[in-house]
């Protein structure tokens, strides 16, 4: 069965740059993303088959030609893209901003995302590339997960401009996350990607959740007034009984004897239902200020 995180992504696969600024930078995002990226080779692994099917569209778009080879396949079906030709990653640097004769730190560079549509393709290519979200059955986290420090602090601050709220970094592997926490800002995140599906998959999730929630409280709320009903009426009956073996039962005034027999009667019942049961009816703080006056006169006789 396919996992939320992959369903997702086939979503955004469907999804075509149309301009070529849109398809540099989300190929761009892929890149920075991906499993490797030199200014000698390009490795991208991936086990969507969406994800295959776009690659190759998107870098003859973005560059004009494609991988050095068809696909190959790794471990559990995966599928993998290289790029080694010196002359093809000349190109692609360039399209960067990169030397490939120099020793560089990768980086984003700004003017492959200065509109605010590249911005969106950028992150569509990191989230396919790099990118995983849990299922919400089970929890609430997106990441892009890379292996570049620059890229991740630059990435923060384009989710941060682009979709305004702050998304969360840590360190793992030697690599860098840049993640998410939040139901709404996932489902959000998703959205902007194109993913309304999967959003609202998050926003099902969250609804359930919280419905559930309430039930367990309200039982939980059902569950501790049974007790409370239970525990009183034990005292009340206790109270009965000891005023039976001390021969104050009949002695008892009119409207305390009444409450005692009424509790007798009905042993389960709690104190609004008792006070509804009298004729005529009385309040349910009367009602209890009567058992209570039966267990007082009880505890006279047993100090």
């Amino acid at each position: 069965m396919r996992s939320f995180s992959a369903s997702a992504k086939a979503e955004i696969c469907r999804e075509f740059p149309q301009s070529g600024c849109c398809a540099l930078a989300e190929c761009f995002g892929i890149l920075l993303f991906c499993n490797s990226f030199r200014n000698d080779s390009i490795k991208i692994i991936t086990e969507s088959g969406e994800f295959a099917a776009l690659l190759p569209k998107l870098f003859k778009k973005a560059f004009g030609f494609g991988f050095d080879s068809p696909a190959g396949e790794g471990k559990g079906g995966k599928q993998i893209f290289q790029i080694q030709s010196a002359e093809k990653m000349t190109t692609i640097m360039n399209a960067f901003g990169f030397d490939t004769r120099q020793t560089f730190s990768l980086h984003i560079n700004l003017p492959v995302v200065e509109n605010d549509c590249c911005k969106t393709a950028f992150l569509r290519g990191a989230f396919l590339s790099g990118g995983s979200v849990t299922d919400p059955g089970k929890g609430y986290h997106l990441e892009l997960a890379t292996t570049h420090h620059s890229v991740a602090k630059e990435c923060y601050l384009i989710i941060q401009e682009t979709l305004g709220f702050l998304p969360k970094l840590a360190s793992r592997s030697g690599g860098q996350v840049v993640y998410l926490k939040q139901n709404e800002q996932i489902a959000d995140f998703l959205t902007f990607l194109g993913a309304p599906v999967a959003s609202m998959g998050i926003i099902e999730a969250r609804l359930e959740h919280e419905l559930n929630n309430q039930v367990n409280r309200r039982c939980n709320c059902d569950d501790a007034n049974i007790t409370k009903v239970v525990e009183a009426s034990q005292e009340h009956l206790n109270a009965i009984r000891m005023l039976r073996e001390q021969n104050k039962f009949d002695q008892l005034p009119e409207k305390l004897k009444q409450a005692a027999l009424l509790r007798e009667e009905n042993p389960e019942a709690s104190l609004s239902e008792l006070a509804g049961l009298l004729e005529p009816r009385i309040s349910k703080p009367a009602m209890n200020h009567r058992l209570k006056r039966l267990v007082e006169l009880a505890m006279e006789g047993n100090p």
